[in-house]
C-alpha cells in the first residue's frame, strides 16, 4: 500500500497557511464579498486562501494537478489536489465560526479519481481533522498530538442522530418527503451544516448525515476522513466516494436505511 504520510504532512502545512490567512480576515469590517453567477457569495479571503495553497503546491508538487472552487482546474496527471478554501462562506461573512478549509489529494484509479488524503481545518473552532488511506482518521492540534477517530456503533435508526444543512435543497429536488420521513424516525435532528456533520460522523457524535447538492471540493476531504474512521460515504445513489453531486455519510451500520429513506423507498 502506498505511504501517503509525506502528502499528509504537506496538507497540514497548506492548512496552516490557509488558517493564518482566513483568520486574519475573519470578522474584518472591510471584508470584500462578491456574488458568483450561481448567486453564492465569495469573499476576498476565499480567493486569497486558494491562491496561497496553489502557490505552495506549485513549489512543493509541481507535477500534481489542482482543482479549486474559485479558480478551477490547473494541470493534468494521476494526482490531483482538491481545495475548498472556505467551506461555509455564508457563515464566514456573517461572523459565524462554523467554516473550514478542505484539502484533499485524489489519485487516479480504475474507478476514477479517489481521495487518498484529506484535511479539514476549522481554525475559528480550534479544530482539525485528517486522514490518509490505510492510516486511519484523526483529530487534534497536530500530527503528533492527535486522537484516532471512530464512527459510532448505533445500529437502530430510531436511536440515530441525523445532521443536515437545510430543508430547501431537498424540496427543490423533490426529495423532501423521504427526508421528512427520516426526520420522524430518528432520535434527534440538527442542522449543523457544511463540513461539520461529516466530521461528527467520523468522530461518532452523529450517526448519519446527508446533503442533496454538492461539488467535488465539498466532499473529497470529508469522504476519506469518514471512511478511514470506519464509516460509509456515498452519493444518494449509493455510489461510493464523492462523485455523485450529493452525499450521504453514516457509521456504516445505518447506511442502507439512510439511503432508503432519502430515496423514498420506505
Amino acid at each position: 500500500m502506498p505511504d501517503y504520510r509525506d502528502d499528509l504532512r504537506l496538507a497540514h502545512v497548506l492548512a496552516d497557511a490557509a488558517d493564518a490567512a482566513t483568520m486574519d480576515r475573519f470578522k474584518a469590517l472591510d471584508l470584500k464579498v462578491e456574488t458568483k453567477p450561481d448567486l453564492t457569495p465569495v469573499s476576498e479571503a476565499d480567493k486569497s486562501a486558494e491562491e496561497l495553497i496553489r502557490g505552495h503546491l506549485q513549489r512543493a508538487r509541481p507535477r500534481d494537478a489542482v482543482l479549486g472552487e474559485e479558480y478551477g482546474v490547473e494541470g493534468t496527471g494521476p494526482r490531483r489536489w482538491v481545495i475548498d478554501p472556505i467551506d461555509g462562506t455564508k457563515n464566514y461573512v456573517r461572523g459565524v465560526p462554523v467554516w473550514a478549509t478542505l484539502i484533499a489529494l485524489m489519485e487516479a484509479s480504475e474507478g476514477g479519481y479517489q481521495p487518498v488524503v484529506g484535511v479539514v481545518s476549522a481554525p475559528a473552532l480550534g479544530r482539525r481533522w485528517w486522514a490518509a488511506k490505510g492510516h486511519g482518521a484523526f483529530s487534534g492540534r497536530s500530527l503528533s498530538s492527535a486522537t484516532r477517530l471512530h464512527v459510532s456503533r448505533v445500529s437502530r435508526i430510531s436511536d440515530a442522530s441525523f445532521a443536515y444543512s437545510s430543508l430547501g435543497g431537498w424540496e427543490e429536488r423533490s426529495l423532501l418527503d423521504g427526508f421528512l420521513d427520516l426526520t420522524r424516525e430518528v432520535w434527534r435532528t440538527r442542522a449543523y451544516g457544511d463540513f461539520w456533520p461529516y466530521m461528527m460522523v467520523a468522530e461518532g457524535s452523529v450517526d448519519i448525515c446527508a446533503e442533496p447538492e454538492l461539488s467535488l471540493w465539498d466532499m473529497a476531504a470529508n469522504a476519506i476522513i469518514v471512511t478511514e474512521a470506519g464509516g460509509s460515504f456515498t452519493g444518494l445513489d449509493g455510489r461510493p466516494g464523492p462523485h455523485s453531486g450529493n452525499a450521504a455519510a453514516s457509521n456504516g451500520l445505518l447506511h442502507d436505511e439512510l439511503l432508503g429513506y432519502l430515496n423514498h423507498r420506505y
